[in-house]
């Protein structure tokens, strides 16, 4: 007699969040409601280029805000000063948002009337790239300050991001920092991935962001 089993597992531990995704785009699609998902390590700019981007929109869109953090309401309080529609999500310990979460994120925001919603991630960069959380395009920003090495150290992150925003492009004179070399490593992980320079605090490279989203969300809405 056997003393244990042996489990076959078939089936991606995946499988179902994925589902939940697509079923949830379809949802957004309906409502002609483009989600965006925005990751990165702490501290690399995220809310001020969230500040940035409803800054440069929000006369031409109706933006909704999801900010995802373990805990605190820090990032809602600082984004609900521009007057877009904001929500914080408590993980409650998890260092990701999968499917399921975000869709009670966006039923506690509320899409109506939402034109672009921007889901801010847990800043991390393992976990948030292994969960589709049903969003329309997804977006990393990497820092200047955090080296141009973590292409090699986090691939997978690179690799499922539709548009990568090398932040703090003014500092670039102080870090030891190789833009070609990171570029040219991205490429290769995701060739058809968009890479845009920019620099939250002083403004650089926001209008190519901003033309970079107005040209998705009107893509969104046409398909």
């Amino acid at each position: 007699m056997d003393k244990y089993k042996v489990l076959e597992i078939k089936k991606s531990v995946f499988e179902n969040n994925d589902i939940q995704a697509d079923l949830l785009r379809e949802d957004l699609k309906k409502d002609k409601t483009f989600l965006l998902n925005l990751m990165s390590s702490p501290g690399s700019g995220k809310t001020t280029t969230v500040l940035r981007t409803i800054e440069a929109l929000k006369d031409e869109m109706r933006i909704g805000v999801l900010e995802a953090d373990i805990d605190s309401d820090v990032d809602a309080n600082t984004v609900s000063k521009t007057g877009a529609k904001v929500i914080q999500l408590h993980t409650g310990g998890m260092c990701h948002l999968d499917a399921d979460m975000t869709k009670q994120g966006l039923l506690g925001l509320g899409t109506e009337g939402i034109d672009f919603a921007i889901l801010e991630n847990v800043g991390n960069l393992v976990c948030p790239a292994e969960f589709d959380t049903g969003a329309s395009k997804n977006a990393m920003i990497l820092s200047v300050p955090e080296g141009d090495d973590k292409p090699l150290k986090y691939p997978l992150m690179f690799s499922i991001v539709d548009v990568l925003l090398i932040n703090k492009i003014d500092t670039i004179g102080i870090f030891d920092f190789d833009f070609e070399a990171v570029k040219e490593w991205v490429k290769k992980l995701n060739p058809n991935i968009k890479v845009i320079k920019v620099s939250a605090r002083t403004g650089e490279g926001i209008d190519e962001w901003a033309d970079w989203i107005r040209a998705e969300v009107k893509a969104w809405n046409e398909k």
